[in-house]
């Protein structure tokens, strides 16, 4: 299994970490972690929201765009003018976006409802139809992948039987990888405007190929007159065959291997062929708020219905009688301490901010009304 941080812009690679299949993909996500910095926005699936996942970018100081899975109803604390709102995850204050996204086409009208997670809480440097439409940038990695699997290695498996040796395929197929995506960027950069993906990764993995035999421009070199040749023969060739500016298409995601017989991979129909895309429409959904009339939305678990309890008193620091009693708890007794000894437990992990004995708040804003332009 590999796993890889990928530049979205270049597609080059920031660090990468790989081993057997026993060990699932949100451990070696936290193995690439470290590599994080503070100028980052760091772009994800939803297999990618668990809470210790979440919390450790966060303490890395990086920035996160993050897909939740369906199941997480996170507590409203706060809305937001573009129909976001803030929420409290792991720990870490978290602004929550859900959207639908309709994409026309000659076929019809595809899409679906996203839940995005991300430590970008301003609506106001970051619109939440922005960041939604920025989301879709991480689906440039499979592009990476698809020079590793299909153009560098032609779909074949790596040849060696021993570890060791797998490990030494797996580190040259990456080094050339980067290698060339370097030299690509660098040619790219001599033309003004000229985006990235214009830059064909299979012209420069063959003009590669015809270095090793003819080894011409393999270095860059000055004459006295005129500045250093950086773009060298690679580089040449890649911008003598510029692709055209990247269209925007659907089609149906294709599962090479099917885990279940039935076609469940493609439940909205998409078209099976590249079909372009005539419009995008993007809906910023505000939250479903929980209401007596529609008991079956209340907040799952007792901390979502504790946040909610303390989101509706405007995050007043509250007696743990108040709330129990808000809760239809038993405000005397051994329930009033059971739950007491809840939220001691809640503000020792930092979910709770404990102002007095018995008494707390959420660590947020003072006021969690509806936000407002300033």
């Amino acid at each position: 299994m590999l796993m890889t941080l990928c530049e979205t812009g270049t597609r080059g690679l920031i660090a990468a970490a790989f081993g057997t299949a026993s060990k699932g993909e949100t451990d070696y996500a936290h193995d690439l972690v470290h590599h994080l910095t503070s100028d980052m926005l760091l772009l994800a699936d939803r297999a990618f929201d668990s809470n210790k996942l979440l919390a450790d970018i966060a303490a890395q100081g990086a920035q996160f765009l993050i897909r939740a899975t369906s199941t997480r109803r996170p507590p409203v604390l706060a809305l937001l003018p573009d129909s976001s709102y803030l929420t409290r995850i792991g720990g870490v204050r978290l602004r929550v976006i859900e959207a639908e996204i309709r994409s026309r086409s000659a076929d019809g009208d595809f899409g679906g409802t996203y839940r995005l997670l991300t430590t970008l809480s301003d609506h106001r440097t970051g619109p939440a139809d922005r960041l939604v439409g920025l989301y879709h940038e991480h689906w440039e990695i499979e592009t990476a992948y698809l020079a590793l699997r299909h153009t560098l290695l032609k779909g074949r498996v790596l040849r060696s039987k021993d570890p060791m040796g797998l490990t030494q395929e797996t580190w040259a197929l990456l080094t050339i990888y980067q290698a060339l995506r370097s030299i690509m960027v660098t040619a790219v950069e001599t033309v003004s405007g000229c985006d990235p993906d214009r830059a064909g990764f299979t012209v420069a993995l063959e003009a590669a190929r015809d270095t090793v035999v003819s080894a011409p421009g393999t270095t860059a070199t000055a004459a006295p007159t005129r500045r250093p040749d950086l773009v060298g023969h690679i580089g040449t060739r890649v911008l003598r065959a510029l692709l055209p500016k990247r269209r925007m298409r659907l089609s149906a995601l294709i599962v090479k291997c099917g885990t279940s017989r039935y076609a469940i991979w493609n439940r909205d129909e998409r078209p099976r062929d590249s079909t372009p895309i005539t419009a995008i429409v993007i809906t910023v959904r505000p939250p479903a708020l929980p209401t007596a009339h529609t008991p079956d939305r209340l907040a799952a678990g007792r901390w979502g219905q504790v946040c909610r309890i303390l989101a509706e008193h405007l995050n007043q620091a509250m007696h743990a009688r108040d709330i129990a009693g808000n809760l239809g708890l038993s405000a005397s007794g051994r329930v009033l301490s059971g739950f007491n000894a809840q939220l001691c437990y809640w503000a020792r992990n930092g979910r709770l901010v404990r102002t007095a004995p018995s008494t707390c708040k959420l660590p947020l804003p003072e006021v969690l009304t509806t936000s407002t332009d300033a």
